[in-house]
């Protein structure tokens, strides 16, 4: 040990120090991503919270990507991929540098996901926090969001609105750093590491830009000191019913349809066969849960209502005790979740509404299978204009997003079609790319209630509409979605999670048997990816 120490003598550490539990800070700052642009603050408070409860915190680094920027064009097919490389990173510094336990500070689509992956695998004390949501912007008294940002460029590109309004929406949509102030991917995984019980209670609605953020960071670091001391673990947190816990609130706040394949890669890390946590116990779980929040893209209310209105705690005791949330699990805090929030409430029902009067009796996500998806297909049903919960109408096929995007800003997209995007999954993109532009240039071109949109590879939380993701079998893997020709009639049901190619059995078979799927041309990182990467059912985590 002596050489160990003598290293760490040259970073300046005392003969005290060297007796202290060693808490690493994993932290996703940068300057690049507006919900990490303070993050370097957020772990400072941290290394107070852990030097307080007598222990020694070191920040090491976390790579990340921003969805938003990183949308529309090859970088989005980095962000997904992104997820497995911030959860081997970690567990490199982690082993690598034998750390007591860890505090991940991140935020945003596909870090926090990563570092829960992580969180599990090493099964050291950990606990959450993020960097919290910014607030929503506002335009001629009307609140907006990123998701405003990316209508407002289809009302552009449809001639509804002109460039300097246009340039207007740009100026006002993101008006603080901090996560997109929607029920959008970030902070749909932010809200539920509160109901995963690995984060404490704030963590998920709090915004950056609140002093109250610097105080949960500074508990956040003496949680993770309790825990070290006695032996909390994250695989006793995060459990199959903490899990089951998570897609409850997930349904009842309508969060990112991306929750799916991030908490179905989390079984899957945990070791969960499909027998304990599938892609179908969403829809069971869903058919029990009231949806009762309802926030932007979906509803006019944004995350800083939600956390004034109560917070996950108010909705988690709502669900609780409706019997529809395990008040049994293990939290980070080292209480139960019952005894954790047994002092919450509803400080406004309009935000988030009581289990009698919801918007839905369903939940806010809905799991669709049939002939074009055998394995399953998901919406953010929440987020659906209620036209189209049924809808058949001719395919418009297209092998890449762009040349959609071409399609449907030219005017070229009729209502009643059926947008077909295919080759965009985890192994077709590579990648499983975001896809918010062609859904916000459908409903910015006033077509949401009328047009809906299915693909192979995935959504942003930030979406909404009639927006079916993750199709599998993906097209690449030779998935029925890779034989649907234009003009062909697609079936929809959402309620009644059905999604169908109307042709016949034998016809079905005859394309199949006939289809080569494409391949297209990608080196480096995205080359590694493609080869290892599984089915979005399966979280699209590697292949063991």
């Amino acid at each position: 040990m002596s050489s160990q120490r003598s290293l760490m003598r040259a970073l300046g550490w005392t003969d005290s120090e060297m007796q202290k539990p060693i808490i690493g800070i994993i932290c996703a700052q940068s300057e690049i991503i507006p919900g990490h642009m303070y993050l370097d603050k957020i772990a400072e408070a941290v290394k107070e919270g852990v030097i307080a409860a007598g222990g020694k915190p070191v920040v090491v680094p976390s790579i990340g990507v921003c969805d938003g920027i990183a949308m529309g064009h090859a970088g989005m097919r980095y962000s997904l991929p992104s997820r497995e490389v911030i959860a081997d990173s970690a567990e490199i510094l982690a082993r690598a540098h034998a750390f007591s336990g860890i505090v991940f500070v991140g935020n945003c689509d596909k870090i926090v996901p990563g570092m829960l992956l992580a969180a599990v695998r090493l099964n050291i004390p950990a606990a959450f926090v993020s960097g919290g949501p910014m607030l929503a912007g506002r335009m001629h008294g009307r609140r907006l969001s990123l998701s405003s940002m990316f209508e407002a460029v289809g009302a552009y590109n449809a001639g509804r609105i002109d460039e300097a309004e246009l340039h207007e929406y740009e100026c006002s949509s993101c008006p603080t750093c901090g996560s997109c102030s929607g029920m959008f991917t970030a902070n749909s995984l932010n809200c539920l590491t509160e109901a995963l019980g690995i984060a404490l209670p704030g963590n998920g609605t709090i915004p950056m830009v609140y002093s109250r953020r610097l105080m949960l960071a500074k508990e956040t670091g003496a949680a993770v000191m309790r825990a070290v001391e006695s032996g909390l673990r994250p695989r006793d947190i995060i459990t199959p019913k903490a899990l089951r816990n998570a897609v409850a609130v997930d349904n009842a706040i309508g969060a990112s349809s991306n929750s799916v394949l991030h908490l179905l890669a989390l079984a899957r890390e945990m070791g969960l066969n499909e027998t304990d946590f599938s892609i179908d116990t969403f829809n069971e779980v869903s058919a029990k849960v009231p949806h009762i929040c309802k926030l932007a893209p979906a509803g006019e209310h944004y995350i800083e209502d939600l956390n004034e209105a109560g917070g996950i705690s108010a909705v988690i005791r709502q669900l609780q005790e409706a019997d529809l949330f395990d008040g049994s699990a293990m939290t980070v805090s080292g209480v139960t979740q019952a005894e954790r929030v047994k002092s919450a409430r509803v400080l406004d029902d309009a935000v988030i509404r009581p289990m009698t009067n919801p918007y839905s009796p369903t939940g806010g996500l809905a799991i669709l299978k049939g002939n074009l998806a055998a394995e399953g297909a998901v919406v953010k049903k929440s987020a659906v204009d209620p036209a189209m919960l049924r809808h058949s109408g001719p395919a418009r096929v297209f092998d890449c997003e762009e040349d959609a995007m071409a399609a449907i800003s030219t005017g070229k997209i009729a209502k009643g079609d059926v947008v077909v995007i295919r080759y965009e999954g985890p192994q077709g993109g590579p990648g499983m790319r975001e896809m918010l532009s062609p859904t916000s240039a459908i409903v910015g071109a006033g077509l949401g209630a009328d047009v809906a949109l299915i693909t192979d590879g995935r959504f942003s939380g930030a979406t909404r509409g009639a927006a079916i993701g993750h199709v599998c079998p993906e097209a690449a893997a030779g998935g029925p979605i890779g034989v649907v020709r234009d003009g062909d009639i697609i079936d929809i049901d959402i309620e009644g999670g059905r999604i169908d190619l109307r042709i016949g059995e034998e016809e079905l078979a005859e394309r199949l048997a006939h289809f080569v799927p494409k391949e297209k041309p990608v080196d480096g990182y995205l080359k590694r990816y493609r080869a290892q990467v599984s089915s979005a059912s399966n979280g699209a985590v590697f292949k063991k």
